[in-house]
């Protein structure tokens, strides 16, 4: 290849000046949230790294452990893949908007604690997030129901029973805080 080759040329300098980052508005926690990041951040470093929100963790940084999980639009996703610029403009719920600003925990977030649903803790804002959605889209049905919808939420200390019989305590607490 010669030096003109297509391959070896670098895109004009006012091209990579502008992409360089992106200045992103995030709703998250019903706050709005100004973001200035490269364009390929995950929305789990935009929490966590720029704007102080190290609730969400990161496990595997690859979607298999579920550590991350946040609600965007009602919706489980997972942080680390998701990039932060497809989250603009959707309403971001991270644990630690959970629970309202005044007083009580969230219904899972009692019953994480009262069934001991939790040992080392690291993956539990993640498993608590992943079980509110579990409730909230009808898959809390039966304990195999829960268990299959949990499946993407490990825990490397096996606290799987006391999790099940956590959401089995919130799921009513939580229609009845809704209705």
């Amino acid at each position: 290849m010669d030096a003109s080759s297509p391959l070896k040329s670098s895109p004009p300098e006012n091209l990579r000046d502008r992409c360089q980052t992106l200045d992103l508005v995030l709703q998250v926690n019903g706050r709005s949230r100004r973001v200035v990041a490269d364009p390929r951040v995950t929305l789990l470093d935009a929490l966590r790294e720029n704007l102080g929100l190290t609730g969400s963790k990161k496990g595997c940084d690859h979607g298999q452990c579920g550590a991350c999980t946040v609600h965007v639009d009602g919706r489980r996703v997972l942080s680390c893949l998701t990039f932060a610029a497809a989250a603009e403009g959707k309403h971001i719920t991270t644990i630690e908007g959970l629970a309202p600003q005044e007083g009580d925990l969230h219904p899972m977030q009692q019953a994480f604690m009262d069934h001991d649903a939790f040992q080392c803790g690291y993956c539990t804002p993640g498993q608590i997030m992943s079980a509110v959605a579990c409730v909230t889209e009808g898959h809390a049905e039966t304990d195999a129901d829960i268990r299959e919808y949990m499946s993407g939420n490990l825990c490397r200390c096996a606290a799987y029973p006391n999790i099940v019989d956590a959401i089995k305590q919130a799921k009513p607490l939580m229609r009845e805080r809704d209705a």
